[in-house]
């Protein structure tokens, strides 16, 4: 076994590779870039190396510096973790040249999985099930046209080095194909260098499940059950869980041994992931296999019973694997929610910022949470938006997606949107308890979602408020406690109870509300409806009593600006206005919707363009987003050029609409 390793990677998957090995008693040494530098993975490690700026390509993918620092700290192994140079079979060769151990598949065994192409005719060899599709190294426009008409649409037009949904199309006919190919090559440029791509017929309605496989450089092999990830949004999965729902015996056994005949065909060695689309009759066709540790990885652990890092360590360090496939059982069921920073309601889209307050429910053998993050840490626009995934075990489904849900209610998250109300809805979706989902079920249930969620707003705003202005209140109580003198506390009148006018801002929306003390606490006028309110503040504790139902929450204060945490998961954010504000004027542009880079501008100034065209595309943690317009008109001129880095919220463009 190996005394010390060097992990090339950051956040969560960095943080749990240093866990293992500290349990095993092998020193770690951390890499970092300037957006890092005081990054928890780095604290946690026995030693930390800098790596140079944020970019990734300057500091991340530098396979030559990390392997330097490798052989400067005495490390005697690398392990990439999963994106970044996981799965990049030069610098797998690289270590093996500078006699550093790559923790990790042969470079072979890489490069077969790394061309998507490539692939799927080991696969057809190996006689693994596929899609019909088309492969070719051909990569003409016309040529890949004219495949997708013959597979019959709708169709999937995928980067052959992708993944992590990143370089994917679905296209749904022959005339939206031209824009879309386009588009997803830029997209893949970016991502991977790489812009080939593959057609694939597009299976509707299927489920994503997979295997996880091991095997060693003793010729053994196993597989550890597999896991349904098929909640997915822009083709990147946010819950998965383990084993599959209705998974039988004999399917199990088919898809494992299929998975096994994968990873012997290209003599595998490691962790590895064989991705499988299964349909409502039972068949199942090979999508791809990743050739490192998958995110997920923990959902096979929690029902296995094993540590996956700890078998690529004994595996790269040449020990056989510790168990074979007859000592592998499963044991309850396991789901992982992924935390992201990320607007839900907005089509997803990544948000950047600082982490006011973070807390996440009491960990346990139930309850695991893996985070690269800490109150205080910002997420960047330069990496993924990951906050933490959060990992529950029961012993059925129905309890365990019981216990996610509350473990969901209690994640306490501060300063950034994140997606955490919309994987708590997610979770107790009905259809999802009830098994009934495939890869498009958000889309497919995402408008519904929405609605829901406004509607459960409305219905709870009274109560909320009336809870705000409680804790408003109690919190100036205690401040104007010590006066002097009765005048000191605010709207104090001689011979009148004792009244306040509240004007608050919660979530975002304007509301006034009324307050009158009496009998130890206050009678509270929200719109037309009347409410008695009391309570206690204990520290961050909030005890409240509205209309003779006792209520907690714990708060959260930064300033003049208050987050107040219910126990069903509800969050206020709220704050007292200082004045009133109208709508926000834009002034005839358009606001970048995130931080980001743009990557083209699609129209000339004093062009007309038509509601909805899309005037420029900007691209931010290898995910591009565009910016069309919001009516007929004319953009009269551009704020940025191409390439040029954008903060969100600023103005991107002018634009005049068209006269009527």
């Amino acid at each position: 076994m190996f005394s010390k390793i060097l992990i090339a990677n950051r956040g969560e998957i960095a943080c749990r590779v240093i866990a293992t090995a500290k349990r095993l008693g092998i020193a770690t040494v951390a890499v970092y870039s300037d957006a890092d530098r005081d990054a928890k993975h780095t604290s946690l490690a026995d030693e930390a190396y800098y790596l140079g700026p944020a970019a990734a390509s300057e500091s991340y993918l530098r396979g030559d510096a990390i392997l330097d620092i490798a052989q400067r700290s005495g490390a005697q192994a690398i392990h990439p973790g999963y994106g970044f140079l996981s799965e990049n079979a030069d610098f797998c060769r690289r270590c093996d040249d500078a006699g550093v151990v790559f923790i990790g598949p042969p470079a072979a065994a890489i490069e077969a999985m790394g061309s998507k192409s490539a692939a799927k005719r080991i696969m057809a060899e190996a006689a693994v099930p596929l899609l019909p599709g088309y492969h070719g190294d051909d990569q003409d426009d016309a040529i890949l046209k004219a495949a997708a008409d013959d597979i019959g649409y709708p169709v999937l037009l995928k980067a052959s080095a992708g993944g992590g949904g990143k370089g994917m199309r679905i296209i749904w006919n022959t005339e939206e194909f031209d824009s879309a190919l386009a588009a997803t090559r830029r997209e893949a440029r970016n991502a991977f260098g790489d812009d080939k791509m593959l057609v694939e017929k597009y299976l509707t309605g299927p489920r994503h499940v997979e295997l996880q496989v091991f095997c060693d450089q003793h010729g053994n092999a196993v597989h550890l059950f597999e896991r349904d990830c098929s909640l997915q949004r822009r083709h990147q999965k946010v819950i998965e869980e383990a084993p599959a729902p209705g998974m039988s015996e004999t399917l199990r056994q088919a898809m494992g041994d299929a998975a096994l005949q994968a990873a012997r065909a290209i003599g595998y060695q490691g962790a590895g992931t064989v991705e499988f689309l299964l349909g409502d009759d039972g068949g199942f066709y090979f999508m791809e296999m990743n050739t490192r540790l998958q995110v997920e990885h923990p959902v096979t652990e929690m029902i296995s019973g094993q540590d996956l890092v700890e078998w690529q360590l004994l595996v790269a360090s040449g020990n056989p694997l510790p168990c074979a496939q007859s000592d592998l059982q499963i044991r309850g069921h396991a789901f992982e929610a992924r935390l992201y920073a990320e607007d839900a309601e907005q089509g997803f889209l990544p948000q950047t910022g600082r982490l006011n307050h973070l807390r996440f429910p009491e960990e346990s053998d139930a309850i695991r949470v893996d985070s690269g993050v800490r109150s205080g840490d910002s997420i960047s626009m330069y990496y993924d938006p990951m906050i933490a995934k959060l990992i529950v075990w029961d012993e059925d489904r129905d309890r365990a997606l019981r216990r996610l849900q509350w473990a969901l209610s209690k994640c306490q998250i501060d300063g950034l949107t994140t997606n955490r109300d919309f994987l708590l809805q997610l979770a107790s979706h009905p259809a999802f308890a009830a098994s009934d989902f495939d890869t498009g079920f958000i889309d497919k249930h995402v408008e519904q979602m929405k609605a829901d969620a406004e509607q459960r707003r409305a219905g709870q705003q009274q109560e909320h408020a009336a809870l705000v202005a409680l804790h408003c209140l109690l919190s100036e109580q205690a401040q104007t406690a010590t006066a002097a003198t009765p005048w000191h506390a605010d709207n104090w009148r001689m011979n009148l109870p004792k009244a306040r006018a509240l004007s608050l801002d919660i979530n975002g929306q304007p509301i006034d509300i009324s307050a009158r003390a009496q009998d130890g606490g206050w009678q509270l006028q929200i719109d037309d409806r009347s409410l008695t309110a009391s309570g206690e503040l204990r520290g961050e504790r909030l005890n409240a009593e509205l209309d003779g139902r006792r209520l907690t929450a714990n708060s959260v204060s930064d300033g003049d600006k208050h987050v107040l945490f219910l126990e069903d998961g509800s969050t206020l954010r709220y704050q007292l206005r200082r004045y009133q504000s109208g709508e926000q004027e834009q002034h005839g542009g358009l606001l970048a919707p995130m931080n980001g880079r743009i990557v083209s501008l699609l129209v000339k100034p004093e062009q007309a363009v038509k509601k909805g065209d899309v005037l420029l595309i900007m691209e931010a943690m290898k995910m591009e987003h565009s910016v069309t317009a919001p009516a007929d008109g004319s953009v009269m001129q551009f704020h940025f050029a191409e390439g040029e880095l954008v903060e969100g919220g600023a103005a991107l463009l002018a634009f005049e609409e068209a006269s009527a």
